[in-house]
């Protein structure tokens, strides 16, 4: 079974690189875009026995390490 865990900051943290981003696509004529965030995408084969479990165990791992949970929040999706 997989996890995905995807980590993005907070509303009302500042994002530089998305804003690097929405510059840059700005400046190449993408005019419809009104904001950019970026965030990370970690995925994990997970050896858990049930979806329970493992989703469990996910967010442990993020709220010790995967995710800084001063300035960022995360979303779990575990898939068969």
């Amino acid at each position: 079974m997989k996890a995905i865990v995807n980590v993005y900051l907070k509303e009302g943290v500042l994002d530089p690189q998305g804003k690097a981003v929405h510059h840059a696509l700005g400046a190449l004529g993408f005019e419809n875009v009104d904001d950019v965030r970026i965030g990370k995408q970690i995925v994990l084969d997970l050896g858990a026995p049930s979806m329970q479990s493992a989703e469990e165990e996910v967010k442990k791992m993020c709220e010790t390490l995967l995710a800084n949970t001063v300035i960022e929040d995360y979303s779990i999706e575990i898939v068969q």
